[in-house]
């Protein structure tokens, strides 16, 4: 992997001020609106406070933006003649992957970042191991939806159709349990959905399982298989389809 590639992929990242906006800044403005500047931000949340848990939400949203962003992105590029260029460069396919992927955490690591330091300045509260294992679940879950974008880029050839797959990531935040908790019909069918696995494994350290309704009133504790389950079955799914439009791509050519 080329350092010089990486640096180049960030400083080309970073120079869309809008696409930062919608990473970072407005998940952190998120956290700040519905999380501290709330009367029951300093309530208690299992190993942490309700600022926690919504810190902890929005963060994972930023994150699973931005790589989305870079996955969709690659695919395009590959498509539309870069990979043809980067053939004359001394990087391999695999050093690309490599340059890609660092990029996608680096990025992801930005709204991640900037949302934790938030929280320690606007009252957010935890044992020190709930924020360490969250940041990382975050941080590590977040990778599986640079598949997501992957699939969007390839299925659709366009950075509109990336565009898209970052816009359809707030209808699956509120699915996903994110935005709002959720209960009864609604929270079985978010189990299903794409971002609740990841996360409700964000929040675990967190948590330990325990969930709440729109009331704040407990509901029955969630063991850990269920967002280990969901969030492994989406990422095959994701990697199935990659695959599959990759080969769909081959033979067309």
């Amino acid at each position: 992997m080329n350092a010089t590639f990486v640096g180049l992929e960030l400083r080309r990242t970073f120079r869309d001020y809008v696409n930062v906006f919608f990473i970072a800044v407005l998940p952190a403005f998120f956290y700040l609106i519905f999380g501290a500047s709330q009367s029951f931000a300093t309530e208690s949340a299992g190993n942490g406070n309700v600022a926690m848990y919504i810190m902890i939400s929005m963060a994972a949203y930023g994150a699973v933006t931005a790589t989305t962003g870079v996955g969709g992105t690659a695919a395009v590029e590959r498509m539309q003649g870069w990979g043809r260029q980067l053939g004359l460069t001394p990087l391999t396919d695999a050093s690309y992957v490599a340059m890609k992927a660092t990029v996608a955490l680096v990025v992801a690591a930005i709204p991640i970042g900037l949302i934790f330091v938030l929280g320690v300045f606007t009252g957010a509260s935890g044992d020190s191991g709930a924020w360490i294992l969250s940041a990382v679940a975050v941080l590590v879950g977040a990778a599986v939806f640079s598949v997501y974008g992957l699939v969007f880029g390839l299925a659709f050839r366009s950075e509109a159709a990336v565009g898209a797959a970052g816009g359809s990531l707030v209808i699956l935040a509120f699915l996903g349990n994110i935005f709002i908790p959720l209960s009864g019909t609604l929270l079985t069918i978010a189990k299903f959905t794409p971002l609740y696995g990841y996360v409700s494994l964000a929040r675990y350290p967190v948590t330990e399982g325990v969930l709440i309704d729109r009331a704040g009133n407990p509901l029955p504790s969630e063991p850990l298989w269920v967002p280990v389950l969901n969030l492994s079955v989406w990422a095959v799914i994701f990697v199935a389809l990659a695959t599959w439009l990759v080969q769909r791509g081959r033979g067309r050519q």
